[in-house]
């Protein structure tokens, strides 16, 4: 009979068990105890290596932002900003409610119930870290303040550390929306924009009180990542990171589902110069920035300097787009010129989108003159598509411009084909196709008495080209230089009714001091005997050249120096009445001042106060509202009369397309100097001085049938109708000297010299000059 089995072998059994357990509990206390010291030596670690070199919080507990340069019109409107850091401190009471949820939702779930560190989020990102993917952070918004102040964004664990410690220590000294307000207005947005505040501006052109649940969504998904979901530049990633963000509040019920749908399906109009004021005066705020760091250098861009300028909004924006109009008008006049670019366009739709995109990102952004991409071509309509994606079709008028180039007869540089890079415009609901001019253009308007600036534009697109036209740009006037020659006129006894023979002029080179010349008119006609009025108002130029042969060259060069002309760029010659020699818009608003104004020279300026960060005044200048003694270059007389003489000019001669203004105190002259390579405008009324100039920066022809009065009058009148709106018309009184004969003013002590000159015309000879007559008085008026 076989032996029992012991109960040895049983007990065996479970004494193997009872070591393994044993070992396995070992085991985990050896663990347990490895941990206790690696995290005691953590904490030691922490505690006696990091906490001791931690920065201090002075940063955020006294917290200073770099706020920027700005500069305003006279009426608060922003018009610049200056500074690497373009910053809108907001306070947290101020922001609203919904861009702090849209923020908490996408970046920090838990903010309000969290000590710095989130956990469980920090939890799940060590771990897909450990995975290798190095791709999540797990930072709450605390941790994000301290790197944003203190760290850099490099991922390595030292940094976490140091991110973990300074979390700690930031809230202990400060509360969750002190953290929370810091957070918002010092975190980096994309296009130099720090804070939400200034991305609001910068992206949408709004104040962030003013963005809707769409747009508060795009800028809270920039954060994580601001150039590869910036708005401006790639609008794909932007909008399906907002969709992200906006599924991030819905889920936690920030917005309930009919805010989500309808925040999904609002189109956003991103702006895509960057920054990107209401009112384009960017010629202004670069003056200003230029003045401002001349004394503050750098930091000029980081205290919080306001520049307020005597530029008025209404104004500003009326001579913008003034400018922007009538420069379209001249270049669609003279034809297109053809397509910017040609791109091939690959078969495959996301290749196709892709190489559009990549193709509109590299043109130079002008205001509403979108760049796009022909997809389909044909005489009757044009598919194109625009920088968002977006397929657009233009028929019928929109096509005008671009009729030659549909026809099969097109040049290949010029015919519009799929892959052509075009500009499209839109005007109310309609687009057409469009180019950038390469015509240059400035306007610059003037108090006539303060002489502070109402209005100033240096070119057609400061983005395009930042020379200003207005300050910067020296040209021929042309005939606009002609009533301060007939200024001078009036103080060697001229008058308004002095005859003048219009007719052939031959003049010698001894005449002239360098070659033989005979002056044109214009038009080419010469119309005779006529009075000096007519003669102004015609722009006749061999009059003029009469008249300056008979007062000198010498006594009008000299002359021109009373209006603050620069007298070393205008010649000494008889061709001195046709303007050959140069001006700026500036100099040549300051001059024409002194007719507006009875005789007073005023100086230009645009800055009226300068106010430092915390709102002290650093300088000011006071308008002046009345004019000096001091101040007076001419005779109120002289002023008077030629006042009178430019006011012809804008109802029966050159300038007459004024008169559609309906106003009786406008006066001013047009300008073209030779072979059309400049056209100008310069006039005033209701205490306004403005000038208008078009040219090309290359100094070719503006074309054969365009005039002063074709380029630069309609710029000017289309500013006075709304810079003329609250200005009633002003009338000035006759000054004493003055006695009117037949309708003219004159002198009282050229009356007797006007008797003695009753002869005829052809037996006449002035000295110095020829076929020059003043008219014989009768009988004389009151003295007013």
């Amino acid at each position: 009979m076989s032996p029992r089995v012991p109960a040895l072998t049983t007990s065996s059994i479970d004494f193997s068990k009872w070591l393994t357990r044993r070992n396995a509990i070992r085991g985990f206390i050896a663990i347990g105890i490895a941990g206790l010291i690696a995290g005691g030596l953590l904490i030691a670690y922490l505690l006696l290596v990091v906490a001791p070199n931690l920065p201090s919080l002075d940063a955020v507990t006294d917290y200073r932002p770099k706020i920027p340069l700005r500069v305003y019109t006279a009426d608060n409107a922003l018009i610049g900003e200056f500074g690497e850091e373009h910053r809108d401190f907001i306070p947290i009471k101020d922001i609203p409610e919904m861009m702090k949820k849209s923020i908490l939702a996408i970046e920090d779930k838990r903010f309000y119930d969290h000590n710095g560190i989130d956990w469980v989020r920090a939890l799940g990102a060590a771990k897909a870290n450990l995975g290798g993917a190095m791709s999540q952070g797990g930072s709450t918004i605390t941790m994000q303040v301290a790197r944003n102040f203190f760290l850099t964004r490099e991922k390595f664990y030292g940094r976490k550390l140091n991110e973990v410690m300074l979390a700690f220590k930031i809230e202990a000294a400060l509360n969750k929306d002190q953290i929370l307000e810091l957070y918002m207005n010092q975190i980096y947005l994309g296009q130099r924009s720090f804070g939400f505040g200034s991305a609001a501006q910068t992206y949408f052109g709004k104040s962030l009180k003013d963005l809707n649940i769409a747009e508060m969504a795009m800028l809270a998904g920039l954060p994580k990542n601001p150039a590869r979901h910036n708005p401006a530049v790639n609008p794909k990633r932007a909008k399906q990171r907002q969709q992200v963000v906006l599924r991030a509040m819905r889920d936690v019920n920030y917005i309930t589902e009919e805010q989500y749908q309808k925040a999904l399906h609002t189109t956003l109009h991103v702006s895509h110069r960057g920054q990107e004021f209401e009112t384009h005066a960017e010629y202004v705020a670069e003056l200003a920035r230029q003045v401002v760091y001349a004394q503050f250098k750098e930091d000029s861009y980081t205290k919080g300097i306001s520049v307020y300028t005597t530029i008025l909004k209404a104004d500003q924006i009326a001579a913008y787009e003034s400018v922007r109009r009538n420069v379209l008008n001249y270049d669609q006049r003279h034809g297109y010129r053809g397509p910017e670019a040609f791109i091939n366009l690959p078969a495959n739709a996301e290749e196709r989108d892709d190489a559009i995109e990549e193709a509109l990102q590299r043109r130079p952004s002008s205001d509403r003159l979108i760049p796009a991409v022909v997809l389909d071509a044909s005489p009757k309509a044009v598919k194109v598509q625009n920088p968002s994606g977006d397929e657009i079709t233009v028929t019928g008028d929109g096509l005008r411009l671009v009729t030659s180039a549909l026809s099969d007869k097109a040049r290949d540089s010029v015919r519009l084909r799929p892959g052509a890079v075009v500009r499209i415009m839109q005007e109310k609901n309609s687009w057409s196709i469009t180019q950038v001019p390469q015509v240059a253009a400035a306007f610059v308007s003037i108090d006539s008495v303060t002489g502070g600036y109402h209005a100033m534009v240096g070119g057609f697109d400061y983005n395009l080209q930042k020379f200003n036209h207005v300050t910067q740009a020296w040209r021929q006037p042309g005939s606009s230089i002609k009533p301060f020659v007939y200024s001078a006129a009036l103080e060697k006894g001229f008058n308004p009714s002095t005859i003048i023979n219009d007719s052939p002029l031959d003049l010698t080179g001894a005449e002239t001091g360098n070659e033989a010349w005979s002056p044109k008119n214009d038009d080419g006609k010469f119309d005779g005997p006529i009075t000096m009025r007519t003669a102004l108002a015609e722009s006749k130029n061999v009059a003029s050249v009469r008249i300056l042969r008979s007062i000198t060259v010498p006594f009008t060069h000299h002359y021109l120096g009373k209006f603050g002309f620069d007298l070393a760029k205008h010649p000494k010659n008889l061709t001195l009445a046709l303007g050959t020699g140069s001006v700026t818009p500036a100099q040549l608003v300051g001059a024409y001042s002194v007719f507006a104004n009875g005789g007073y020279t005023v100086e230009p300026y645009f800055i009226a106060k300068i106010v430092d960060g915390n709102g002290k005044v650093i300088s000011e200048t006071k308008p002046r509202t009345t004019l000096p003694d001091e101040a007076r270059v001419i005779d109120p007389r002289n002023a008077y009369v030629t006042d009178s003489l430019l006011r012809q000019v804008t109802r029966t001669g050159t300038g007459a397309a004024v008169a559609k203004l309906g106003r009786p105190d406008l006066a001013g002259k047009t300008g073209t100097s030779s072979d059309a390579v400049d056209g100008w405008f310069a006039g005033y009324g209701g205490g306004i001085v403005a000038v208008s100039w078009m040219g090309y920066d290359d100094s070719k022809s503006l074309g054969g049938k365009e005039f002063g009065s074709s380029v630069a009058l309609p710029i000017w009148i289309d500013y006075m109708k709304v810079a003329l709106q609250n200005r009633p018309a002003q009338e000035r009184p006759t000054p004493a000297g003055l006695t009117q004969v037949n309708g003219e003013w004159l002198y009282d002590e050229f009356m007797g010299d006007a008797a003695r000159h009753s002869l005829d015309m052809e037996d006449y000879v002035p000295p110095g000059g020829e076929n020059v007559t003043p008219t014989p008085p009768a009988t004389p008026a009151t003295n007013q």
